[in-house]
């Protein structure tokens, strides 16, 4: 596929950012997505006449969606309120079928009951796939041939790696492929608040792509050495910036691993030398235009937040 690395300006770091936001679906799950549609059909999971399901809250699910179509397979994506208009839209517009959930799980989020849907779906009459993203190993092997193997390409020496976590896949594949050539850059984990990946209490989480309510498999694959907990205020706030210094119109997940740079960096001083510091932009801002570039969501969303405390960061032993 190939996307571009690109230079922002920061006063503390040579700050590059890896567009993965420029693959053809719009994301960074295009790499896992199509690996795991070619090994699935390699492996004979997929043949003629087999239905693919899957649970996600959008990237995943529209990438899917995209490369299924180009193959000819059918594909039910199982959403959930979270997801964002544009992209249920889309998703109507490129599948037969979309499930949606609305009745939230035990961690008052959405993942259980997407899950449970899908296993519904897996029973149906026919041959049905389910990718599990969440603990799919094709998923991290995608990252680690295709995604890791540009950026060592591209940025030479790296220092820190900052990646958000959903399903762990992007980060468990980074990880290891950095730390083979770069075996003391910093991979920096980062996650939303209100996810329960590092242990965190669940909480109501409203923008989709980061985070989740359960600890996914693929997490625990990962090499992960900081976490960076972001509030969804901080995400908006840092979405702004991409905006209005850098022309990137991003994403949440990509706001949010970017806010995590500034605060790390804010709290740890780098010593003489400036460090080389990579962030992975995984999606556009499109979907997002009607949540955090919308002035009433930002200030309903910063009502809320006033009520709640703060989170402390953490450091991976």
């Amino acid at each position: 596929m190939g996307t571009p690395l690109i230079p922002l300006r920061d006063e503390r770091c040579d700050l590059v950012a890896k567009l993965e936001f420029c693959n053809p679906a719009g994301s960074s799950k295009d790499r896992s997505a199509l690996w795991i549609l070619e090994k699935a059909i390699d492996r004979g999971d997929i043949a003629h006449g087999t239905t693919v399901v899957e649970s996600s809250s959008g990237n995943f699910a529209l990438a899917l969606a995209f490369y299924c179509r180009m193959l000819g397979i059918p594909f039910v994506p199982v959403i959930d309120p979270n997801c964002n208009e544009a992209t249920e839209a889309q998703l109507q517009l490129l599948c037969e079928r979309v499930e949606r959930v609305s009745i939230r799980d035990t961690t008052g989020g959405y993942l259980e009951s997407r899950l449970s849907r899908v296993q519904d779906v897996l029973v149906e009459p026919g041959s049905v796939y389910w990718p599990n993203q969440y603990a799919n190993p094709d998923a991290r092997e995608a990252h680690y041939r295709f995604t890791g193997a540009e950026l060592l390409a591209q940025a030479g020496r790296l220092d820190y790696l900052f990646v958000g976590v959903g399903t762990g896949g992007t980060i468990a594949g980074l990880s290891h492929r950095i730390k083979e050539t770069h075996p003391g850059c910093v991979v920096v984990a980062v996650d939303a608040e209100g996810s329960v990946i590092f242990g965190g209490p669940p909480k109501k989480r409203r923008i989709p792509g980061i985070g989740s309510s359960i600890v996914p498999p693929l997490c625990g694959q990962a090499l992960i050495d900081r976490v960076e907990i972001v509030s969804e205020t901080r995400t908006a706030e840092a979405c702004g910036v991409l905006a209005a210094e850098y022309g990137l119109y991003a994403g949440g997940s990509t706001g949010s691993v970017y806010a995590a740079v500034q605060d790390f960096f804010a709290r740890h001083r780098p010593g003489p030398r400036r460090p080389r510091v990579a962030f992975i932009a995984a999606d556009r801002g499109q979907a997002y235009a009607g949540t955090v570039y919308d002035p009433m969501w930002l200030r309903q969303l910063d009502a809320e937040a006033a009520q709640r405390p703060g989170v402390e960061n953490l450091a991976v032993k």
